[in-house]
């Protein structure tokens, strides 16, 4: 579904200021997968990511995207194929714009527009429906602006706009990190919710180590611009977040940072 092959990203080239974010980095990922993403600040999490949605070109390497080559191809032109949350709950919603009117743009995403355009009867049922899944209430508010609505019910909807054209990969870009621990929790329990549903092949960054061992079928740990390690299956669901300390150390050859964000 998602075929990175050898691809290298610097900013900033030929100056003092020169960073390789990325370098002759390769993944692979099945239809389905769900892969959690960690690594420490600088590693080039949010970069690939990035690179993947077509935010800015790479200087080499190929991606490819259930069998499309869309290295060539600007961000708009990848949008019928991604979805994407960002950390942001302001980002990805329109917040002058009512929920039922941010759902329905969402459902178009990727379709030729003309003048003439409304929200069926249809839709707005369809949209109640899927909202009352959600838990929040949010059914009965389908007229509300969505700035009116708290970071948690933000980044809810986001998740649900996201999916609604079931996109072939799902980019989740520490989506949970400015939300309150008990809200994240749901948003968390959404995303498995909307993923297995869905069978979405997803990214996931996080910078929190039990999310990381807890979702997904899939970790791998970025360090400068590489991926130094890839593990699945049983041997990811028995780690613990003291061997991920560890092997970071020994992988990298230096301590990982220990603050309290990145180990909570």
């Amino acid at each position: 579904m998602l075929d990175i092959r050898e691809i290298s990203k610097t900013f900033n080239p030929g100056t003092v200021n020169e960073k390789l974010a990325l370098h002759k980095l390769s993944l692979h990922l099945d239809p389905g997968d769900f892969v959690t993403v960690i690594g420490g600040n600088g590693a080039g999490k949010s970069t690939m990511l990035n690179a993947i949605a077509g935010v800015w070109p790479v200087d080499e390497g190929r991606i490819l995207l259930d069998g499309n080559d869309v290295t060539p191809l600007p961000e708009h032109q990848r949008a019928w194929l991604i979805g994407r949350v960002f950390q942001d709950p302001m980002m990805g919603t329109a917040p002058n714009m009512q929920l039922v009117e941010n759902l329905a743009l969402a459902r178009r995403r990727g379709q030729k527009r003309g003048l003439r355009w409304e929200v069926t009867k249809e839709e707005t049922e369809e949209y109640r429906e899927r909202l009352k899944v959600l838990g929040l209430g949010l059914e009965d508010r389908l007229l509300a602006k969505v700035g009116l609505l708290s970071g948690g019910q933000r980044q809810a909807i986001t998740l649900l706009m996201a999916s609604l054209r079931e996109p072939k990969l799902l980019l989740l870009d520490e989506h949970t990190a400015a939300l309150d621990p008990a809200t994240a929790a749901k948003v968390l329990e959404l995303s498995d919710r909307i993923v297995n549903e869905h069978h979405l092949t997803t990214l996931m960054i996080t910078h929190n180590m039990t999310d990381a061992i807890r979702h997904g079928n899939r970790l791998i740990m970025m360090n400068e611009g590489e991926i130094i390690l890839d593990v699945r299956g049983e041997e990811k669901q028995h780690l613990t977040r003291r061997e991920l300390v560890d092997k970071f150390a020994e992988l990298a050859g230096t301590p990982l940072e220990t603050d309290a964000v990145l180990l909570s």
